[in-house]
């Protein structure tokens, strides 16, 4: 029976299947489905995504990232740290490295297990305007972060309706056809921020989201002046760093984002996995 191997990192709790497809061992015939299949948790491996390892001439590598029901999405905070220190322990990489993406070229630095990556240049932002959802109107921010995100500030983030607003929101035809990540962010008593984030292509919370936690710290910062770096306290117990530089009242540049990114273990995909 035919096997692939493959690693499975956590950046914070948000969890990824990592695959090296230099040598195209993954049939590209219906990607989609297979990766449906492989992040299907307690029937196969298990995961909020999928990224595939290739080839290019203009960097390190590139990678394909497949949200875990199959469908593409550009970025991933989470998945990119992850994908860099896969590269760098597998020899593809050293441990100053960039890879394509389908938003641009992305930068790493890799220090022992935490990787601080250097985000493309946000697009978007619209601050504080009204939204109207089935419960009445809420006042919320967007910005692209790599992908679209909506963030909307709570006083109480431990019993925001997380999923049953951020799937109400996420498909609300304003934001169609793509569709929108939603973050909810509360500001914590020692300063920092927390952060939960309804992920598209997951439908549902995920315990940790690199692009959303980058989406909030910058419209906290405009809404509440807070200076660079932000610590954002994830879903997981983890906290995920936010560096920026801001130009004007809403432009932002040098956008980093840190944190772990943890080789969980390495193993073999059977054809079983995505029967």
């Amino acid at each position: 029976m035919s096997s692939i191997p493959f690693y499975k990192c956590s950046g914070c709790g948000n969890d990824f299947i990592i695959i090296d497809n230099r040598e195209q061992m993954v049939d590209q015939t219906d990607l989609s489905a297979f990766v449906a299949k492989v992040c299907r948790r307690k029937f196969s491996v298990g995961a909020d995504g999928l990224i595939l390892v290739e080839d290019v001439e203009t960097a390190d590598f590139k990678w394909h990232f497949f949200n875990s029901d199959g469908s593409r999405a550009d970025m991933c905070g989470n998945g990119a740290r992850c994908v860099a220190r896969f590269a760098y322990i597998n020899g593809i990489a050293g441990p100053e490295l960039s890879f394509e993406t389908d938003v641009g070229m992305i930068s790493a630095q890799v220090i022992n297990d935490r990787v601080k990556i250097k985000m493309t240049d946000p697009t978007d932002f619209r601050r504080e305007y009204p939204l109207k959802v089935k419960s009445g109107t809420l006042s919320v921010s967007s910005i692209n972060t790599g992908v679209p995100h909506l963030v909307i500030e709570k006083d109480d983030i431990e019993h925001a309706d997380v999923v049953g607003l951020g799937r109400e929101i996420r498909f609300l035809q304003e934001f169609a056809p793509a569709g929108t990540n939603v973050n909810f962010v509360c500001r914590q008593k020692d300063g920092s921020f927390a952060n939960r984030t309804y992920e598209r292509g997951v439908e549902d919370e995920t315990l940790a989201c690199g692009t959303g936690c980058v989406a909030s710290a910058l419209v906290i910062s405009c809404k509440h002046e807070a200076p660079s770096p932000i610590n954002i306290l994830t879903g997981s117990g983890g906290y995920l760093t936010v560096h920026y530089k801001k130009e004007g009242q809403d432009k932002f540049s040098h956008i980093y984002l840190e944190g772990d990114a943890r080789i969980i273990y390495k193993g073999k995909l059977w054809e079983e996995s995505w029967q």
